[in-house]
């Protein structure tokens, strides 16, 4: 059984789904947290549907920053991916429609979680008045995930992301995002030289927020190339990837009546083109891309350990 949160807590949860999206923002007005219990339905998926887009980019990124996986050679790193969006003009607002027996029904254009801070009110009959919450007013979006890469064996890796802390809101309660995936070498089978590095991949992640509040999938099936040139005593290599993903969220809350309220949301990334390059110094590896799909995003990053070529 669900259990049924306060309304207050309702979009300081909603925003967990971005596990760092602007905590100087959510700080600065605690109040913003009550307005999505204003919603229900397609107005909620509306007033969310842009963080879900910016968590599902950057959640799917970062799984590889070059093809080459050594057939049989032990490596492990420690990793920090950076991923972050930027929120265009479109992300600001959506259309949404008046709610609990408002008079007359009205469509207009409102803020989304991302939108400007200030309210839309409308007047109706007698009257009354209808106020469509504001949002965050949020120009962009990071994500920090650590995560661990061991390999290899058969000319397979693994690679696993995992982070958990009590968010310090009792409704909220513990967030916790854990992933994992695997990337096989798929020009081990091309010869001794192949011309490039080949490797495809596979990554699924979870996001939970308290007990069944938000509960999130993610999934990411990439195809990556790559080509290393040496650069003095280190390595330059440019790579590119190709890849189908998608990304499914459920969110629970308390509705403007205090009746629990389920709404499900869908990343709008189905397809991504990514192009980037990294820079190995055998100890470690920089690296640094950008992504082309529904919703563009870039990611950066350090990995420190054995991670050179042998």
């Amino acid at each position: 059984m669900r259990p049924r949160l306060r309304a207050s807590g309702a979009l300081t949860s909603a925003v967990a789904l971005s596990v760092v999206l602007s905590t100087a923002a959510l700080a600065e007005d605690g109040a913003v947290q009550n307005q999505i219990s204003v919603y229900t339905g397609p107005n909620a998926v509306g007033y969310l549907q842009p963080l879900a887009n910016a968590f599902g980019a950057a959640l799917n990124s970062s799984f590889g920053y070059t093809a080459f996986i050594p057939k049989s050679s032990f490596h492990i790193s420690l990793e920090v991916p950076v991923m972050g969006v930027f929120f265009e003009d479109g992300d600001r607002t959506f259309e949404a429609t008046t709610e609990s027996g408002y008079q007359p029904t009205t469509t207009t254009a409102v803020p989304t979680v991302v939108g400007p801070g200030e309210a839309v009110i409308i007047g109706g009959t007698g009257g009354a008045t209808f106020a469509f919450p504001g949002g965050l007013d949020l120009n962009s979006f990071g994500l920090a995930v650590p995560q661990f890469r061991i390999s290899a064996l058969a000319g397979t890796e693994a690679v696993i992301r995992w982070i958990a802390f009590e968010s310090g809101d009792a409704d909220v309660g513990k967030i916790d995002l854990f992933g994992i995936g695997g990337r096989h070498s798929l020009s081990q089978y091309m010869g001794e030289k192949p011309p490039v590095d080949l490797a495809v991949g596979v990554l699924w992640q979870s996001f939970d927020v308290g007990d069944n509040f938000v509960s999130t999938d993610a999934l990411a099936i990439q195809l990556q190339a790559s080509k290393a040139a040496p650069i003095g005593f280190m390595t330059l290599e440019p790579y590119a990837m190709f890849g189908w993903e998608k990304l499914d969220a459920d969110v629970t809350y308390d509705g403007p009546s205090g009746v629990p309220e389920n709404i499900s949301l869908e990343g709008e990334n189905d397809i991504r083109f990514t192009l980037g390059a990294g820079l190995n110094f055998v100890a470690g590896q920089v690296w640094a891309d950008y992504s082309f799909a529904s919703v563009n995003n870039f990611s950066f990053g350090l990995a420190l350990g054995n991670v050179g070529r042998p």
